[in-house]
């Protein structure tokens, strides 16, 4: 028989974590804290107080404090929207990401139901060429880049490619020749993305005011062009948008667009504008002046409601499909998401050559003085681009913060209590930690997973509920 500390000796770290978690006081708490999360991978924790008065009598109607906790602390959510990060978090933010641009489609949320007859497009913008990569194939080839006549580049290397790639083949996105391939270009033009949105954004306003024959400061008078957008990094590294564009009355989204603003003028406004905006780089001896322009292939569909049967771009589908793409970032195209720091960190990141080269061009082009605004350096880990993954006009729709009130309200089931402006609310609070040790972490992993299997099991029964019927 072995005494109790070579028993202990003889566990793994997280094993002799555990034991100590199970026989905290405050277990059981602790337990119910992380069921709340969902499972959260890396909580914050907080301590403080909340205290909800009567503004005219004093009375305490609600409080709350930490004192009582385990540890004297509360664990919230990370709100972490990357997957690779935080499995729970990001399916939360996917989940709120997706009523919010279906309230933007079909209403709800504080949106106006007559939205679904507005002019709605769906938008895919994309990158241009700055090399031939390899590629699963086109719709008239199965095969990469097929070249008969064969020929090779300037470094001695083959222009084409003749093999058949699947889905999962690590030579996708990869280029024909790495020294023909324009990675100078490629960083910049991802530097400069955010930018040429927001003058697309600009140009679609002014060619719709000239469509109309009215003059583009005017054109707030008669509609209002709002649009939810969502970046998606492609197999090569580079991304490109998926976007829901509307047009609206002069008042937003309760109000119906002048009779001539059509789906088919949008359309026609969406296309010009994509063929000729433009952004100019800083100019540096090192790069040149660089136009940044859109790729050529640009997608534009209606956006029609679930009652036109066999249509693909519906309401749910357009708004599942841009939630699906909000959990993820560079790490899913073979990247990595956390912040490079130096130049060693990108000899030994675990990515292949190809995003190796844009992340080692993004820290050299970031070096250079006339290019100091682009702060590429800082954005090494993302390959130069620097704006937010899902982007929104103002009167498109509800907004996140709404989304988080009223689930907590729901969980909370309390209404709350200054509709009149009758309460009196007094919070302090401060970050204390966050993270799971190992046995929080493993315990945390086993809530999440739990959660996910009661919602595929939830799924599962609906469906069945609704064959039967």
């Amino acid at each position: 028989m072995l005494d109790q500390a070579e028993r202990l000796r003889l566990l793994s770290s997280t094993e002799r974590d555990l034991i100590r978690l199970v026989h905290e006081p405050g277990f059981p708490r602790w337990l119910e804290q992380i069921q709340a999360t969902g499972g959260c991978a890396h909580p914050i924790y907080l301590s403080g107080h909340t205290t909800v008065r009567d503004a005219f009598t004093g009375t305490v109607l609600r409080h709350y404090d930490t004192s009582g906790e385990p540890g004297g602390r509360m664990p919230v959510r990370c709100r972490n929207r990357r997957a690779s990060r935080c499995q729970p978090c990001a399916r939360l933010h996917a989940g709120d990401t997706f009523h919010l641009v279906r309230a933007g489609l079909v209403g709800g949320k504080g949106v106006a139901d007559r939205v679904q007859l507005h002019p709605r497009l769906f938008v895919t913008l994309t990158a241009p060429s700055f090399g031939s990569v390899h590629r699963s194939g086109t719709a008239n080839s199965a095969y990469c880049h097929p070249r008969r006549e064969g020929g090779q580049c300037s470094h001695g290397r083959p222009l084409g490619c003749g093999r058949q790639h699947s889905d999962t083949d690590p030579a996708l996105g990869q280029p024909l020749c790495p020294d023909c391939y324009d990675y100078t270009g490629h960083v910049l033009w991802h530097a400069s993305a955010g930018l040429l949105w927001s003058r697309y954004v600009h140009t679609v306003r002014r060619h719709l005011a000239s469509a109309a024959g009215i003059t583009q400061t005017r054109l707030r008078e008669h509609l209002t062009l709002s649009f939810a957008k969502v970046a998606e990094y492609q197999k090569r590294g580079a991304v490109h948008f998926h976007a829901v564009v509307r047009l609206d009355g002069p008042l937003g989204p309760a109000s119906p667009p002048p009779l001539w603003a059509t789906t088919e003028l949008l359309e026609a406004a969406v296309r010009s504008a994509a063929a000729s905006v433009e952004v100019r780089t800083p100019y540096s001896p090192a790069t040149g002046e660089r136009v940044i322009r859109w790729g050529v292939q640009l997608d534009v569909h209606a956006i029609r409601s679930r009652a036109f049967a066999g249509s693909a771009v519906t309401d749910d589908a357009v708004a599942a499909y841009v939630a699906k793409y909000v959990s993820k970032s560079v790490g899913d195209a073979g990247g990595i998401d956390r912040r490079i720091t130096d130049v060693d960190s990108i000899r030994l990141a675990p990515v292949n050559a190809h995003l190796r080269a844009l992340m080692g061009t993004c820290w050299r082009l970031g070096g250079l003085p006339e290019l100091t605004d682009l702060n590429l350096r800082s954005w090494t880990h993302t390959l130069g681009f620097r704006g937010h993954v899902l982007t929104k006009s103002r009167r498109y729709s509800t907004t996140y913060g709404e989304l988080r009130t009223a689930r907590a309200r729901h969980r909370s089931q309390t209404a709350p209590l200054d509709l009149e402006g009758t309460t009196v609310t007094e919070s302090a609070w401060r970050y204390v930690g966050s993270g799971h040790s190992l046995a929080e972490a493993e315990l945390a992993a086993g809530i999440a997973e739990d959660h996910a299997r009661g919602r595929d099991l939830a799924r599962e029964a609906r469906a069945w509920g609704h064959d039967q019927r």
